[in-house]
């Protein structure tokens, strides 16, 4: 697990002392992955130096499976230093050494015996598809084959806790889905914790169970994807949910629906069967006026804007709340103006 409490961090630029990270508190639990995001100048890469120690921070706590890393020094930070595995932004591997000489790069530190690293790294390039590339050099590499070998690499120590640094930057969608798939079988099949900092959405909606937004070096949201996605006024969910027209959601007085309303629904049994039950339990004609579904992980989450028009329309918008769906009812207006 890791937890940060009241991490403040900053820097002097031009004689200016700026702040990066400001008071930032979170939790990522044991065997999640955490994608940390924001715009550039965020914070974020700052964030994942001070929980890897990198950069010391100014204040706060930095808990890694229940240590506190800014209290340590000397030969006991070096140890903890080694349950976490860092995978930095850009191309990190060194160039005269073989995808399988990476990898074994902090095994030889770590001094352990020949034939067990061969072994372990038998089993991280299988780990990560790149078998086939062990004695090859990282420039006859893709971009995608090295960030898969980096991670590799920054597994071999059987870490606790995984770091990646803009894993995809500059990668195509069919390239960082293969880099995204390494760091969900890294999560799934050897209980690493892992910690994502990106700027790309697509990584939060492929692989991230918890989230963390970033703004000008303070947490603004912080939660479990499925949960923010159905708070009102997420930016999480307004990023990652299908958009619906935000004006049309707004109702006149004897308009074509009685009633109007924007829906979040979550998991297979919502997002298939809801509305259509609502509409046949209750008698009402329901409308889907406006957007889509998507998939949070193997989760399928949809977002409509809907009508109902029949004489139980209240009572089916009830029903469907009362079954976990997440709704906003739309304002009524009179003579043109929102209520």
């Amino acid at each position: 697990m890791i937890t940060v409490e009241n991490l403040s961090k900053s820097f002097t630029q031009n004689n200016t002392r700026v702040t990066a990270l400001d008071d930032v508190s979170l939790e990522v639990p044991d065997g999640t992955v955490c994608g940390v995001v924001g715009t550039s100048g965020a914070g974020k890469s700052t964030l994942a130096r001070c929980i890897s120690l990198l950069e010391k921070p100014d204040s706060g706590a930095i808990r890694v499976d229940g240590t506190d890393l800014a209290a340590l020094d000397g030969s006991r930070l070096r140890a903890a230093r080694r349950q976490i595995g860092v995978v930095p932004q850009g191309d990190s591997l060194l160039r005269q050494r073989t995808a399988a000489g990476n990898v074994a790069l902090p095994l030889e530190s770590a001094k352990v015996p020949a034939a067990q690293r061969r072994s372990r790294v038998a089993e991280l390039l299988d780990l990560v598809g790149l078998s086939d590339k062990a004695s090859v050099y990282p420039d006859h590499l893709s971009g995608g084959q090295r960030q898969r070998v980096a991670v590799a690499r920054a597994l071999a120590a059987k870490p606790s806790v995984l770091l990646a640094d803009e894993p995809t930057s500059a990668l195509d969608p069919s390239t960082t889905d293969s880099v995204l798939t390494v760091l969900d079988r890294a999560r799934s099949e050897l209980g690493v914790t892992v910690l994502v900092v990106t700027h790309d959405m697509a990584v939060v909606r492929r692989i991230a169970d918890d989230v963390a937004v970033l703004e000008e070096g303070s947490v603004v949201e912080h939660g479990k994807v499925l949960d923010l996605v159905s708070e009102p006024g997420s930016r999480i969910g307004s990023t990652l949910l299908p958009e619906t027209d935000q004006a049309e959601l707004v109702r006149s007085p004897g308009g074509e629906h009685d009633v109007t309303a924007e829906v979040v629904l979550v998991g297979f049994a919502a997002v298939g069967a809801l509305l259509p039950e609502a509409s046949n339990r209750f008698g009402v004609e329901l409308s889907i006026l406006g957007g889509g579904l998507t998939r949070l992980g193997d989760t399928p989450v949809a977002k409509f804007r809907i009508g109902l028009s029949g004489e139980r329309s209240e009572s089916a918008l009830k029903w469907m709340i009362e079954r976990d769906a997440h709704v906003r009812r739309a304002p009524v207006s009179v003579d043109g103006v929102a209520a």
